[in-house]
Protein backbone atom coordinates (compact mmCIF):
# COMPACT_ATOMS: atom_id res chain seq x y z
CA UNK A 1 0.00 0.00 0.00
CA UNK A 2 1.84 3.28 -0.91
CA UNK A 3 1.18 6.24 1.44
CA UNK A 4 -1.73 7.99 -0.48
CA UNK A 5 -3.98 4.94 -0.49
CA UNK A 6 -7.28 5.89 1.04
CA UNK A 7 -9.68 3.50 -0.53
CA UNK A 8 -8.60 0.29 2.17
CA UNK A 9 -8.74 2.70 5.48
CA UNK A 10 -12.33 3.78 4.61
CA UNK A 11 -15.59 1.87 4.55
CA UNK A 12 -18.51 4.12 3.22
CA UNK A 13 -22.47 2.94 3.39
CA UNK A 14 -25.62 4.76 2.17
CA UNK A 15 -27.96 5.86 4.76
CA UNK A 16 -30.03 7.64 2.11
CA UNK A 17 -30.15 5.92 -1.40
CA UNK A 18 -30.37 8.68 -3.56
CA UNK A 19 -33.76 9.98 -4.96
CA UNK A 20 -35.57 13.21 -5.30
CA UNK A 21 -37.41 13.97 -2.03
CA UNK A 22 -40.68 16.36 -1.77
CA UNK A 23 -42.31 17.90 1.45
CA UNK A 24 -41.93 14.88 4.28
CA UNK A 25 -39.10 13.53 6.56
CA UNK A 26 -36.72 10.90 4.53
CA UNK A 27 -34.73 8.65 8.03
CA UNK A 28 -32.14 6.80 6.45
CA UNK A 29 -30.55 3.77 7.31
CA UNK A 30 -28.62 3.03 10.87
CA UNK A 31 -24.78 2.32 9.79
CA UNK A 32 -22.81 0.22 12.74
CA UNK A 33 -19.50 2.11 13.42
CA UNK A 34 -17.97 -0.58 15.24
CA UNK A 35 -14.40 -1.57 14.16
CA UNK A 36 -14.21 2.06 13.55
CA UNK A 37 -12.51 5.26 15.40
CA UNK A 38 -14.29 7.73 13.06
CA UNK A 39 -16.84 9.01 10.74
CA UNK A 40 -18.16 11.22 8.46
CA UNK A 41 -21.82 12.41 6.68
CA UNK A 42 -21.61 13.49 3.43
CA UNK A 43 -24.65 14.83 1.54
CA UNK A 44 -25.04 14.93 -2.09
CA UNK A 45 -27.52 17.30 -3.42
CA UNK A 46 -28.61 17.11 -7.13
CA UNK A 47 -30.91 18.90 -9.43
CA UNK A 48 -33.23 21.59 -6.95
CA UNK A 49 -36.43 22.31 -7.92
CA UNK A 50 -37.82 23.57 -4.98
CA UNK A 51 -38.51 23.59 -0.97
CA UNK A 52 -35.83 23.79 1.99
CA UNK A 53 -33.81 20.54 2.48
CA UNK A 54 -32.35 20.31 5.39
CA UNK A 55 -29.97 17.38 6.45
CA UNK A 56 -29.39 16.29 10.28
CA UNK A 57 -27.01 13.71 11.39
CA UNK A 58 -28.94 11.44 14.04
CA UNK A 59 -26.94 8.71 16.69
CA UNK A 60 -28.14 5.44 18.82
CA UNK A 61 -26.18 2.95 21.43
CA UNK A 62 -28.93 0.50 19.91
CA UNK A 63 -29.87 1.06 16.17
CA UNK A 64 -33.25 1.77 17.69
CA UNK A 65 -33.51 4.90 19.75
CA UNK A 66 -31.99 7.50 18.03
CA UNK A 67 -31.00 11.46 18.81
CA UNK A 68 -30.16 14.14 17.10
CA UNK A 69 -26.35 14.95 17.18
CA UNK A 70 -25.56 18.05 19.04
CA UNK A 71 -23.36 20.66 17.59
CA UNK A 72 -20.35 19.42 20.30
CA UNK A 73 -20.45 16.15 18.91
CA UNK A 74 -19.64 17.59 15.28
CA UNK A 75 -16.76 18.46 12.94
CA UNK A 76 -18.49 21.21 10.80
CA UNK A 77 -21.91 22.04 10.16
CA UNK A 78 -24.61 21.19 7.93
CA UNK A 79 -26.52 23.75 5.97
CA UNK A 80 -30.45 23.82 4.69
CA UNK A 81 -30.71 24.05 1.10
CA UNK A 82 -33.73 26.60 -0.35
CA UNK A 83 -32.34 27.55 -3.73
CA UNK A 84 -30.78 26.20 -7.01
CA UNK A 85 -27.14 27.66 -5.75
CA UNK A 86 -27.20 24.44 -3.23
CA UNK A 87 -27.99 22.49 -6.08
CA UNK A 88 -25.36 19.77 -7.42
CA UNK A 89 -22.98 20.35 -4.29
CA UNK A 90 -21.34 17.87 -1.57
CA UNK A 91 -21.54 19.25 2.65
CA UNK A 92 -19.21 17.66 4.80
CA UNK A 93 -19.50 16.85 8.49
CA UNK A 94 -17.54 15.02 10.68
CA UNK A 95 -18.70 13.13 14.09
CA UNK A 96 -16.80 12.79 16.99
CA UNK A 97 -19.48 11.78 19.39
CA UNK A 98 -19.07 8.22 20.92
CA UNK A 99 -22.33 6.28 19.81
CA UNK A 100 -22.46 2.96 17.97
CA UNK A 101 -24.74 3.81 14.92
CA UNK A 102 -25.39 6.91 13.08
CA UNK A 103 -27.98 7.92 10.13
CA UNK A 104 -29.14 11.30 8.00
CA UNK A 105 -32.13 12.21 8.08
CA UNK A 106 -33.26 15.17 5.10
CA UNK A 107 -36.54 16.67 6.28
CA UNK A 108 -38.19 18.35 3.24
CA UNK A 109 -40.39 21.42 3.74
CA UNK A 110 -42.47 23.43 1.04
CA UNK A 111 -40.85 20.71 -1.33
CA UNK A 112 -43.77 20.51 -4.24
CA UNK A 113 -41.19 18.60 -6.33
CA UNK A 114 -38.46 18.87 -4.26
CA UNK A 115 -34.82 17.89 -4.68
CA UNK A 116 -32.23 15.21 -5.59
CA UNK A 117 -30.83 13.81 -2.51
CA UNK A 118 -28.64 11.32 -1.06
CA UNK A 119 -26.73 10.65 2.14
CA UNK A 120 -23.56 8.21 2.55
CA UNK A 121 -21.87 7.56 5.91
CA UNK A 122 -17.95 7.35 5.82
CA UNK A 123 -16.54 5.08 8.47
CA UNK A 124 -12.55 5.63 8.74
CA UNK A 125 -9.24 4.80 11.12
CA UNK A 126 -11.01 0.93 10.94
CA UNK A 127 -9.86 -1.13 13.97
CA UNK A 128 -8.85 -3.50 10.93
CA UNK A 129 -7.20 -2.90 7.81
CA UNK A 130 -7.56 -3.14 4.53
CA UNK A 131 -11.41 -2.41 4.37
CA UNK A 132 -11.59 -3.68 1.12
Amino acid sequence: MTLRDLRNNVSPAHSLEPAVRPTGTYTGTGVDLQGYHSALLLVHFGAYTNGTHTPTLEHSDDNASYATVGAAELDGSLSAVSAGGGANSVQLVGYKGSKRYVRAVMTVASGATGAASAATIVRGTPVTMPTA
